[in-house]
C-alpha cells in the first residue's frame, strides 16, 4: 500500500510516500521537510515528496493526516486536503494522533523509559501525554490531557523525559521533537481504521463554545 501522509501540527511541517517493503527494512519512506518562516505551500511538497518517490498521483491508495493537537491552522489545511483528495480520487482515509507521532518518534530516535509528550495547548496549558518506550517500543500510560505548568514541572522531576516541537521553549530540561510524515506513515501501516474525510477533525480537548455577537446599534438620525 502506498501511503501519502500529511504532518502540519508543528513548526516542521512535512509530508512523505511510505509503502511496505519485503527484506529486513519493512517499509521505504521519501520525505519533504518545511521548517521555519516559510509558507507552507503543501502542494509544491506533495509533488515534490512523490516525484522523489516515483509515484503518479493515481498510485496513491491511502491518506493519513496528524490531527494533533497542534497548529489548528496547520492541522485543518492538511485536512481540507485529504477531504479534497478523497473526493476526487475515493482514496482510503485515516486520522491518526501527532502526541503518537511524537512518542514514535522520540522511540525511534533512541530514546527509553518514561517520556512525557508536551505540547503547547495557548492559555498558559499544555497537552500532556505519558508513554514508556523500551527497545521493542512504546506504549501510552496516560492518555492526551490539558495539563497546568506546574502538572508539565512535576512529571519531569518523577524522572520523565519532557519531549515535543517547542518544549525548550518553556522547560530547558525538555528535549525537541518533532511530529514526522514519514513517522506518521509507518503507524498508519500498522492500522486499517479508515474514515469518511467528513469524520476527520482536529484533535482538540477543551469545549468550543461561541459568544453570539451582540446586536448592531442603530445611531439616531
Amino acid at each position: 500500500m502506498k501511503i501519502l501522509t500529511l504532518e502540519f501540527s508543528s513548526p516542521q511541517r512535512s509530508v512523505a510516500v511510505v509503502q511496505r517493503a519485503v527484506g529486513p527494512q519493512a517499509w521505504i519512506e521519501h520525505e519533504v521537510v518545511e521548517a521555519g518562516a516559510a509558507p507552507n505551500k503543501p502542494f509544491e511538497m506533495i509533488e515534490e515528496v512523490l516525484r522523489r518517490a516515483g509515484v503518479e498521483r493515481e498510485q496513491v491508495e491511502s491518506l493519513a493526516v496528524g490531527l494533533g493537537p497542534g497548529s489548528y491552522t496547520g492541522i485543518r489545511a492538511a485536512i481540507a486536503l485529504a477531504q479534497g483528495w478523497q473526493l476526487g480520487r475515493g482514496v482510503n482515509l485515516q486520522g491518526l494522533s501527532s502526541a503518537h507521532c511524537l512518542a514514535a518518534e522520540a522511540h525511534s530516535g533512541g530514546l527509553t523509559g518514561s517520556i512525557a509528550v508536551v505540547i503547547d495547548a495557548q492559555r498558559g496549558e499544555f497537552y500532556l501525554a505519558n508513554y514508556e518506550l523500551s527497545s521493542s517500543g512504546w506504549r501510552e500510560l496516560e492518555p492526551l490531557r490539558l495539563a497546568s505548568r506546574a502538572t508539565v514541572e512535576d512529571c519531569g522531576q518523577k524522572g520523565a523525559v519532557l519531549v515535543g516541537p517547542e518544549v525548550s521553549r518553556w522547560f530547558p530540561q525538555g528535549r525537541t521533537v518533532f511530529p514526522r510524515a514519514a513517522t506518521l506513515g509507518k503507524l498508519a501501516l500498522n492500522s486499517a481504521e479508515f474514515i469518511p474525510g467528513e469524520k476527520l477533525v482536529p484533535i482538540y480537548l477543551r469545549q468550543i463554545s461561541f459568544v453570539k455577537a451582540p446586536l448592531p446599534r442603530v445611531l439616531p438620525e
